[in-house]
Order: structure tokens, then sequence, then C-alpha cells
């Protein structure tokens, strides 16, 4: 595994494995797995699709400061990049991309990707400015290393959908490949933040996969369950927790992240539905999420 620090080397790299490894029929391809680092188990699924549909496998490991707001945690957001490198050797990674803020923005950038729409609700709603650093940092990375597909986990399902979005609008020749959300036996979803949480504040998160839980299962049991029905719900739930403090939860389509209408009978649906959950426990704040197919309503967590 080689750990490289430059775009010029990492770019001469990539060209070299492609070259190696690829045969007089088969040009070798390039997964990407970009990531914040403090990496977990979430992280590793995602180097283990990558490698099952990728020749080379390169992870990205970059926190991103325009992506933070003035008041969120860039500073204190956890690294510890030797456990990094470990995890990715581990799981046959073949190039970290482990790049400083002054190689990504030697300058001030002046130029920014922007996806409108899919990013005012949720997340865009809450973190102004938060998915035009996402979709810039990530189509720089994609600039960088050209990669043929590339893999994201389904517990930032927003995302998933903003860079689908601008891959797309943008005729980028990549496939994006969301990967399930991995969870701790006791259900609560993997984050970097996770670390974060007291042992009172941990007990108390796993209210967010307990409440998407039981609305998954009253919606596939009624019918005539609505939208608004599925909020109030979830909102009842999430509200025994004597510390939760909710910034959002909340039904849309899916991908196209459209608010339902309270009244809006789910079964009569077309397509994919959402539940999207972020709440606060303590200064952590965490999100979760199921997507369900609306015919005949089949789980995807």
């Amino acid at each position: 595994m080689k750990v490289l620090h430059s775009i010029a080397e990492i770019r001469q790299e990539v060209k070299s494995l492609r070259k190696q490894r690829s045969l007089h029929n088969h040009e070798a391809t390039v997964g990407l797995v970009p990531t914040m680092g403090f990496l977990h188990e979430g992280h590793a699924s995602l180097m283990r699709k990558a490698r099952e549909m990728s020749d080379i496998v390169v992870i990205s490991i970059f926190v991103n400061p325009i992506q933070f707001g003035p008041n969120e945690d860039f500073e204190r957001y956890p690294r510890d990049e030797q456990r990094d490198l470990a995890l990715a050797e581990a799981e046959g990674v073949d190039i970290v991309f482990l790049p400083a803020v002054e190689v990504m923005y030697p300058s001030p950038t002046k130029t920014h990707v922007s996806v409108a729409e899919l990013t005012d609700t949720l997340c865009g709603a809450s973190r102004p400015g938060h998915f035009d650093g996402v979709s810039t940092v990530v189509t720089k990375l994609f600039n960088i290393v050209k990669p043929d597909h590339a893999f994201f986990g389904a517990k930032d399902a927003q995302q998933v959908a903003v860079i689908r979005q601008m891959v797309d609008d943008l005729n980028m020749d990549i496939e994006i490949v969301p990967c399930p959300i991995v969870r701790e036996q006791d259900g609560l979803a993997l984050s970097s933040r996770n670390v974060y949480l007291s042992a009172e504040e941990r007990e108390q998160a796993l209210v967010l996969s307990r409440s998407l839980r039981l609305a998954s299962e009253e919606i596939i049991s009624n019918p005539q369950m609505t939208a608004g029905q599925v909020r109030e719900l979830l909102r009842r739930e999430i509200g025994t927790s004597a510390i939760a403090v909710i910034d959002y939860a909340e039904i849309l389509s899916f991908p196209q992240l459209e608010v339902l209408a309270d009244d809006t009978v789910l079964y009569q649906c077309n397509g994919e539905i959402i539940m999207a959950l972020a709440v606060k426990f303590g200064p952590t704040r965490l999100i979760d999420n199921v997507i369900m197919e609306t015919k005949g309503v089949s789980l995807h967590v």
C-alpha cells in the first residue's frame, strides 16, 4: 500500500497502476472511497465493496474544512492517522491519498460546486453551505483520482443523492455506489462522531434506530399510514429520551428529497421514501435513516 500526499504523486501512481494491471482486452478499473478518516467498520465495508468491483482501490483521508460551518467541529473532528492506515492496509487498499489542507486548497478557492434543490432540506437546511463544500471537494477528488466507481455510505443518504445528481448533471463518467449502513449489534449506526458520546449519551442515542424500526413496522402493518403520522411517531419516540434534541425527523421522497405532505398515504407513493433523522445528544449531532420501497413496501436498511 502506498501513502501519497501530493496531487502529482497520486495522479502518477494511479496512471502507473492502471497500466500495470490492465490486460490487452481490459483496462484496469479504479474504485475511490472518499473519507474524512477516523475509520471504522462502516468505512471498511466500503473498501471491501471497492475491492469487489475494482482492480485498484484508492481511499482518500481528508478532513475538508470548507464543509464545516463556523461553529462546527472541524478542529476537534477525531483523527488517528496510524490507525486509519493500518485498517486500510488490512482491507487491501492500494493507495491512500492523505493530503494536507494546503495541498487541496493552496489558496482560497474561488470556484464552488453547488447542487440546487436537493440541498434545501435536512442537513442542507441545518448546515448552510455544507453540501457546497462536499460537492466541491468530491469534484476535486474525482478530477485528481479519475475513478470509475466511487463508494459512499448510505448513512448520509442526502450526500449520496447530491453526489449522484452532480455526477449526472455534469456528465462525469463515474458510477456512484451507495453501500448499506453498518450498525453496532444494538442498532447504533457507526459514525466517527460516536467517539464524542458519553456512556449515557450513547445509550440514549439508541432511540434513533429504535424509532426508525418502529416507524418502519407501522408503515408495513398499516396501509393507510400517512407522512404526518410517521413524523408524529418519530418525534414521539425520540421524545422518550430526556436528552435528545431533534434537529429534524422527516419523511421525503428519495432520491428527489421532496418533503411529503402530511396527508400523503405512503402506500400510494411511487418509488422510494426516506425517513431521516438528525438529533443531538449533548453537543454531538447524529444522523440516521431508513429507505423504503413503497411498492409492496420492502425495507432497505
